[in-house]
């Protein structure tokens, strides 16, 4: 008989509500045994006690429904953000404040490259700097002899310089969709959007899933994972080529890789027949540790980015209205075929007008095919109404609220954006509840840092960095955040069934905790210490 290990904590706070706490958890097989005191392997013939969590809380495993592995791949480029952000070592990379400073930054990673390599950094977001917003010149001060790229932080918008235009053709008569200019129509280095980013990404293959696919960005995003808590994590958008599925599958094979990858295949690169035909051949090589199955597919673009799509009365200020990386005639079509396939759809939609398009189109797929227990999911959702609840509700679809924007982007919302009303509304997590919306939230990582409990604080208070409190309405309580980076998000990747509890026959994932989230409230949650981890059993250290 395999052996039992019997984990003893000052509390286990198990989202059971069969057992709701308890002191000891038995794990055999790296499988959940037995819940509940000293003795509760008892009736299974006892088991090896392990002291070593006497004094923390364990919580089941942060289950992350919306991040990237890109998380762990761009540390290769120099971060130029606008936070203080920690990367994978541990080590914390300062904020960037002005222009000045990020020129600085890339001059320097500029002095170090050989050859005439590319040079690219991210994190940058200009919705932070007071300054004229950065073009094509500040970038030619970096370099005019080898290209320039600055990925902003929402991953749709990237400013590059004259040698990068050059390279690839863009002058006046350019005729592509996203391309900002100058007032002369000459192009001012900025790009919105796929079609006006992506002759550039191919040529330096500087694609956002050109710089993941590698064993290193793999084991990264994996350290990153485990250092917040989190054992289950989805890579919402993966390209998952062939030359690099023998790597994927070995590393996430490996012993010391710290958490369960579920990948969402590119509906959005990829045409229907192409994920019709590779998404059944990619199943099987899903084991423990690597799940693919789920489809990602985009509407618009970011909020922040400006390139959005909302409904009257649009942006603030009157930016002009976003772009659809999806036309909305395709989209439905799509849709259509995906979900008749079987397949479940996670689908990019920030602005409310995005919003209704993805509704719009899972409703009439349903009607042609309906399908029971399909757990599509609007990922981002982020200007959703009540209407709109109501009817993602009557459709039975879910949503993935990015909570983390609240904090970081909340008083840009309030003030640039979207304006006092919209902003309260957002991303509206107790609306959801309240409409019996599946929920769970998330961070985008690296649109903003991974670290659920940080997420859940978001959620909780709902507070911005000036103080403002964005909806009181829409506030969860401890148990309602708690909830939604555990259970909610195992059931939007159709694994509630395996994770996201501590209950018996479910994996023995455990985020180990330095305080209890109940004793220091919804104030305290991003402040408590992750001391590690045990996925299926095995532990590891923070």
């Amino acid at each position: 008989m395999t052996d039992t290990q019997i984990f003893k904590a000052k509390k286990i706070i198990t989202m059971d509500p069969n057992c709701p706490e308890a002191t000891h958890v038995a794990v055999r097989d790296g499988r959940i045994l037995a819940v509940g005191g000293a003795d509760c392997a008892a009736f299974w013939g006892g088991g090896k006690p392990d002291d070593r969590y006497q004094d923390c809380v364990l919580t089941p495993g942060f289950v992350e429904g919306h991040a990237h592995v890109l998380a762990g791949a761009l540390w290769e480029f120099p971060y130029i953000g606008s936070h203080d952000v920690v990367g994978p070592d541990g080590t914390l990379h300062h904020a960037l404040l002005n222009t000045r400073a990020v020129i600085d930054a890339l001059r320097q990673a500029c002095a170090g490259l050989v050859g005439d390599a590319p040079l690219m950094g991210w994190g940058f977001d200009p919705i932070f700097l007071s300054e004229e917003r950065l073009n094509r010149r500040h970038l030619d001060q970096v370099s005019t002899t080898r290209p320039v790229l600055v990925l902003h932080s929402n991953g749709h918008v990237m400013t590059v310089n004259s040698f990068a235009l050059d390279m690839v053709g863009y002058d006046k008569d350019t005729d592509i969709e996203g391309i900002v200019r100058f007032e002369d129509g000459t192009p001012n280095g900025e790009l919105h959007e796929i079609a006006a980013k992506f002759p550039i990404t191919r040529r330096l293959k500087l694609g956002l899933a050109d710089v993941a696919k590698s064993t290193r960005a793999l084991r990264n995003f994996g350290q990153l994972a485990r250092a917040a808590g989190v054992t289950t994590c989805a890579d919402l958008l993966a390209a998952l080529p062939d030359e690099f599925l023998d790597d994927l599958v070995s590393t996430t094979a490996e012993e010391d890789f710290p958490i369960r990858l579920v990948p969402a295949f590119d509906g959005i690169r990829n045409s229907v027949d192409t994920v019709l035909k590779r998404l059944p051949r990619l199943r099987e090589l899903n084991h423990d540790r690597l799940r693919i199955g789920m489809v990602k597919l985009m509407t618009d673009g970011s909020i922040q980015g400006f390139t959005s799509r909302m409904n009257w009365p649009h942006h603030l200020h009157g930016q002009p209205q976003g772009i659809w990386n999806t036309p909305p005639d395709l989209f439905r079509d799509t849709v259509a075929r995906l979900h008749a396939a079987g397949l479940q759809l996670h689908i990019h939609a920030n602005g409310d007008e995005a919003s209704d398009v993805a509704i719009d189109a899972l409703a009439a797929a349903l009607t042609t095919h309906p399908r029971g227990d399909h757990r599509h999911v609007i990922q981002h959702c982020q200007m959703a109404n009540e209407a709109q609840f109501r009817r993602m509700s009557a459709l039975g679809v879910g949503v993935n609220l990015f909570a983390n924007h609240l904090w970081y982007f909340g008083d840009q919302h309030y003030e640039m954006t979207m304006g006092p009303d919209r902003a309260r509304r957002l991303n509206a997590c107790r609306s959801a509840l309240v409409h019996n919306v599946p929920l769970t939230i998330h961070s985008d990582a690296p649109v903003t840092p991974l670290n659920p409990l940080f997420t859940a604080w978001c959620a909780a208070n709902r507070r911005t960095p000036s103080g403002r409190i964005l909806g009181e309405y829409q506030k969860l309580t401890v148990a309602e955040a708690l909830h939604a980076i555990t259970l909610g998000g195992a059931y939007s990747m159709h694994m509630d069934a395996e994770v996201g509890s501590i209950e018996v026959g479910k994996r023995a994932d455990f985020a180990i905790l330095d305080q209890d989230p109940f004793e220091v409230g919804a104030e305290g949650l991003r402040d408590i210490k992750v001391k590690g981890t045990v996925l299926g059993g095995r532990p590891f250290a923070s």
